[in-house]
């Protein structure tokens, strides 16, 4: 299909990767944004049917357009992928869905992006994907009984999918702590996973809506928690650690007949087994055990580990590539929809303001 050349190419039309358009139409620079996805907005809508954002609908709003629902509400994923549709139709970005990206390779005078049958070159390349990208499981996962049936919380729509029986949820952060409260009205449910903490009140109540919500949401997550701040620094250095619980507290588990139990370490005579010696006798196995960022297809030596070396989202030693979206980027915010306008201004100001480099026009052949 021949190769297209584009100033910025933009990897990902979420929130991330529209904000960063927005900001570069301001700025009066070309670019067009890929999708794997055959519509803006579909990454929500393929999330567990019941999800609701954890960040009322007054702190969800992109760059130049508000969320279109009550200020103290909880959008739904849908919801979310309406808005963003919209967004991208109410400024013109120039996104082209359906396109997957298979790898992003260096050349003397930019990049070139391979997408299945498309190739581009770029001036620029801002990869704007989250590192929710490819779902881990652990090794021992495949000694599991086959009788039982296993999900990732990637592929969890609803209590329908799973057979009649117990279920044990592996991993008890805000996954699988939101997951456990809606399967436990149809199944007995077991949480195995250490307490990874929680916001010590209702992210919903009163006392949230006039003044915690703004203080944890637009000060702690926004401010505080951030790589200028030696708590911020500390924080993002213990990130692995897992978030605290935002919407489900303790109580509320316990209420809802969810059953705390230790880490799953293994499999024993085809069951799970916990890391107190303690064996469950399971129906169902959901994964709530996380993702990595999936950067593989990145031709560029730049990873350590999974996760790009990068100064909140500028990678210096490859001029012309960027990041945004990416968990704790520059904030503990830069992960959700509140962060992703602040990370995209600054990326796309620093593209921005890098020249634009003479290219020789194309041969014509006849």
């Amino acid at each position: 299909m021949g190769t297209n050349h584009v100033e910025t190419l933009i990897i990902g039309a979420g929130q991330a990767g529209l904000s960063t358009g927005y900001h570069l139409r301001r700025l009066g620079r070309p670019f067009l944004i890929v999708d794997a996805h055959d519509e803006v907005g579909e990454v929500w809508r393929e999330r567990w049917d019941s999800l609701r954002l954890f960040t009322p609908a007054r702190y969800d709003s992109l760059p130049g357009m508000a969320f279109p629902a009550p200020g103290f509400s909880f959008p739904t994923k849908d919801q979310m992928a309406d808005y963003l549709r919209a967004y991208a139709e109410r400024f013109a970005l120039d996104v082209q869905t359906g396109v997957r990206v298979d790898g992003v390779t260096k050349t003397s005078d930019g990049f070139l992006v391979d997408a299945g049958p498309r190739q581009y070159t770029a001036d620029n390349v801002v990869v704007a994907m989250g590192t929710m990208q490819e779902p881990v499981l652990p090794a021992y996962a495949a000694d599991l009984d086959p009788a039982i049936v296993q999900l990732h919380s990637s592929a969890y729509r609803n209590p329908e999918q799973l057979r009649a029986g117990r279920v044990l949820i592996v991993g008890a952060g805000n996954s699988g702590a939101e997951i456990g409260v809606e399967l436990a009205r149809t199944h007995e449910v077991v949480l195995a996973g250490r307490d990874t903490g929680h916001v010590p009140f209702r992210i919903g109540g009163t006392l949230s809506r006039l003044l915690l919500s703004r203080i944890v949401i637009r000060f702690v997550f926004h401010r505080l928690l951030t790589v200028a701040t030696p708590i911020g620094r500390k924080a993002r250095t213990a990130r692995a650690g897992g978030a605290p619980l935002i919407r489900t507290r303790p109580q509320e588990l316990a209420a809802a007949g969810v059953v705390r139990t230790a880490r799953m370490t293994g499999v024993q005579d085809g069951l799970p087994l916990l890391e107190d010696g303690q064996v469950i006798q399971a129906a169902n196995v959901v994964w709530c055990t996380g993702y990595q960022p999936g950067f593989s297809w990145l031709n560029i030596p730049i990873l350590d580990g999974t996760e790009p070396r990068h100064v909140r989202g500028i990678v210096p030693e490859v001029p012309g590539l960027y990041f945004t979206g990416l968990h704790f980027l520059y904030a503990f915010s830069s992960g959700m929809v509140q962060g992703a306008g602040r990370d995209a201004e600054r990326i796309a100001k620093a593209v921005a303001a890098r020249p634009i480099p003479v290219r020789e026009p194309a041969a014509v052949q006849g």
